[in-house]
């Protein structure tokens, strides 16, 4: 409940604008729970759009095809892997919730399922993943079917390169062809995938890139493209393509910041408010404490203090990247409420000497520490606050690059962190 322009009241404060704390928002979202999300900026532009599970276990020489089998192993293998501690049937309760509330607000996924999708890299390598956008869903099968295909870059486009794309995937995809073709009006010098994905939102840039394509498809009956097919209506922009020139077409992620990482940032952004979330981003919080009340959060913007009351709170500040974590001369902290921070026990064992070790860094492993109801523990190893609950890759004990999990981690440990939230809350009234 809003009580004035500058301070809010609500049940659950999330802090945190990337995956897990978006997702935690929507949860909160589905189960009536008031909500207001907050943070730093968060990392959700520099994604590929793909929701990985779980793609690469530790010590693997091949990636994941049954991430389902895999977590069971990891279960056996690390008691404290933020993944190993919610329950399989969460993790699919959760993907499945997310991707349906993706799919309602116009960007749709292909459905969560028992195995990993082989996906398509800017590169022209594939990497392991769970879920996919629909504008990207015919690609693998395309790859898996060996059907004849044409890749298309742009002039003037930079980070995305069909003739690098086919080097590298060539041998196992016969046939496959590069074309370069001129984006409509787009004129000499640089474009960029955000200004021509927002024009295909146009039906005259549709079809004069239709007319385009067709003419230089060849013989291909697909067509891969770097990810440019609208930005808020992907879906009605690929289908009307697919209409325009006769083939099947599928979206290819282009180097960071991407589309599909815009796509998903600007859609809970325009999404949720709409839904009845208060949405503060761009904001970092200055302080949280706690007292018999509940939570009090404290912030600014250029009109002065902003102050927000909750009865619960999530903390999904991710790591070094959104400032979740700080890397300091002699060691790293949590900055919000200086929590203990789980890591490795001086700066020279951060990193290992060879850079490219397959056992990977061990401050990429570095965290805060929860008990089973997501609480983050204090320094006293018991839970900081009841009303406390924590989601993301803020979580200690695992390397989400390394193994693929990023999205599952964010995803599963909000879920789990909404349902202890849902339980505090439900206690309180009774």
């Amino acid at each position: 409940m809003k009580e004035d322009r500058r301070q809010f009241t609500v049940q659950l404060a999330v802090i945190g604008t990337g995956m897990a704390g978006f997702a935690a928002a929507v949860f909160a979202l589905n189960r009536n729970i008031v909500t207001a999300l907050t943070g730093n900026t968060g990392a959700l532009a520099y994604t590929t759009g793909y929701l990985d599970l779980l793609g690469w276990p530790d010590g693997a020489a091949s990636s994941i095809k049954d991430p389902w089998q895999a977590l069971d192993e990891l279960r056996k293998a690390s008691a404290h892997h933020p993944l190993v501690r919610i329950s399989a049937d969460d993790i699919r309760r959760a993907f499945a919730e997310f991707a349906a509330f993706l799919g309602e607000h116009g960007i749709a996924y292909t459905v969560p399922g028992e195995r990993n999708v082989t996906a398509l890299t800017p590169a022209g390598t594939v990497k392991p993943t769970f879920c996919v956008p629909a504008t990207m869903a015919a690609g693998p099968k395309a790859l898996a079917a060996k059907r004849p295909c044409a890749i298309v870059d742009f002039e003037g486009l930079m980070g995305f390169s069909a003739r690098e794309f086919v080097a590298n995937i060539g041998d196992r995809w016969p046939g496959l062809a590069a074309r370069r073709i001129s984006f409509p009006d787009a004129g000499r010098g640089e474009i960029y995938p955000e200004v021509m994905a927002r024009s295909l939102e146009l039906a005259v840039t549709r079809e004069k890139l239709a007319a385009a394509l067709k003419a230089a498809a060849g013989d291909a009956e697909v067509i891969g493209l770097p990810a440019i097919l609208g930005m808020h209506r992907p879906d009605h922009v690929l289908a009307e393509m697919q209409r325009l020139t006769g083939l099947d077409l599928f979206e290819i992620p282009t180097m960071p910041p991407s589309v599909p990482g815009v796509r998903l940032r600007e859609l809970f952004e325009q999404a949720l408010p709409g839904r009845g979330v208060t949405l503060i981003p761009q904001r970092k919080v200055a302080a949280l404490r706690f007292d018999e009340a509940g939570a009090t959060l404290d912030l600014s913007d250029n009109f002065g203090p902003i102050r927000i009351l909750a009865q619960a709170v999530i903390l999904a500040t991710g790591r070094f990247l959104s400032g979740g974590l700080e890397a300091r001369p002699a060691a790293i902290r949590e900055p919000l409420l200086d929590l203990p921070v789980t890591q490795p026990a001086g700066r020279g064992d951060w990193y290992r000497e060879r850079y490219t070790d397959a056992r990977g860094h061990p401050i990429h492993r570095a965290g805060i520490e929860t008990d089973a109801a997501f609480r983050p523990l204090g320094r006293d190893g018991r839970a900081y606050d009841d009303r406390l609950h924590a989601a993301g890759v803020i979580l200690a004990h695992q390397d989400w690059i390394r193994s693929r999990s990023g999205a599952g981690i964010a995803i599963a440990s909000a879920y789990r962190a909404v349902q202890e939230v849902e339980r505090t809350l439900s206690r309180g009234r009774g």
